[in-house]
């Protein structure tokens, strides 16, 4: 059955498969895949997804391939859950230097390591986590293809009417968070450059995987009342298992020096508008405050769907499986996109 006519998602146990189940384009792409894949930072929200899509591509395509899958995993159940999937697991910290080099070298890398969330307590740890840890795995992957995993935070916000930032425009990050995602690119591009590494940044906003995700905040906050914030009152949004579907097939595109992509979906969705939405759905009243700001984070993937195709989820039908998964009481990891920031304090 294809995505488009799932009309809910019952639970996780079917939110895993579906975010991990490989289209038609991922298992071609395995076809032609004649080497190992490791994913960096595979125990964060997106990463084991990410690393069984691959490991059920390789299975779909026939093709006997290793994926490794590295990180901390102080979260033993995203360890658990990939080896059951035959996906091979390292403990790595990434800020040591010893720990990385004792990783296996692997042709195909997809970099996810990073930090986000309590900058403002602990900048000097994003910092290291954004800037160090890349230093560290660009070293020691310095001859691999790397996907890095990197925001459309880079960009400056823009006018709430516009399409959007596009790969080429300048550089302008707002806040630590922000300068620091730009520093991994940075470091990385050094790597690129002084190496030969090819590369590609991978600059995505925002995914969602019902348990998390800009609808999803809205949502919760809407069914429990909260107030909802629409200074930045636009957002862009795509389904994690599409984001995962083109992170994979970006290997193929990989360069030196790197070149960079936008991933998002084509619809720039109103927070106004999706908190209403919520609400007369379930007879309740939205608690929108204050009102829109003139800036908005947007990003244009143009580029991306000319070279991957449009999403097989709209925008629409992610809106429904929300609503529809919120009102059941389904997970949610309580770990928001904090979207509404306008300043860059995260």
């Amino acid at each position: 059955m294809s995505l488009a006519h799932i009309k809910s998602i019952a639970d996780e146990e079917q939110l895993e498969e579906l975010l991990s189940r490989p289209n038609e384009a991922d298992i071609a792409w395995a076809s032609r895949f004649d080497q190992n894949l490791m994913v960096l930072g595979a125990g964060g929200k997106m990463g084991p997804s990410l690393a069984l899509r691959a490991r059920r591509a390789f299975d779909s395509a026939g093709i006997t391939r290793r994926v490794f899958a590295v990180s901390r995993f102080s979260d033993g159940r995203a360890r658990e859950f990939l080896e059951r999937h035959r996906v091979d697991t390292w403990c790595c910290d990434f800020l040591d230097r010893q720990e990385v080099d004792r990783l296996p070298v692997c042709e195909n890398v997809l970099f996810m390591a990073g930090r986000k969330f309590g900058t403002g307590e602990r900048s000097d740890l994003t910092w290291a986590s954004n800037t160090v840890v890349p230093a560290n795995l660009g070293l020691r992957f310095r001859d691999s293809r790397i996907v890095v995993f990197s925001t459309g935070n880079v960009y400056p916000l823009v006018g709430a009417g516009s399409s959007g930032s596009v790969e080429t425009d300048p550089l302008a990050p707002v806040g630590e968070y922000a300068q620091s995602c730009l520093g991994r690119e940075r470091v990385m591009e050094y790597y690129s450059r002084e190496f030969g590494t090819r590369c590609l940044m991978f600059r995505l906003n925002y995914a969602v995987d019902l348990r998390y995700g800009v609808p999803v905040d809205t949502a919760w906050k809407v069914r429990r009342g909260a107030a909802i914030d629409l200074q930045v009152g636009h957002a862009n949004v795509i389904w994690q298992g599409d984001a995962n579907s083109v992170a994979l097939r970006c290997l193929d595109l990989c360069v030196s020096p790197p070149r960079a992509l936008n991933v998002t979906g084509p619809e720039k969705l109103s927070v106004r508008e999706m908190a209403t939405f919520f609400a007369t759905r379930w007879g309740k009243r939205a608690n929108l405050s204050g009102s829109e700001g003139p800036g908005a984070l947007l990003s244009d993937a143009s580029l991306s769907r000319q070279l991957f195709g449009e999403p097989e989820v709209s925008a629409r039908q992610l809106l429904e499986w929300v609503a529809d998964w919120v009102e059941r009481d389904g997970s949610y990891l309580g770990k928001p996109t904090k979207y509404e920031v306008a300043d860059g304090r995260f």
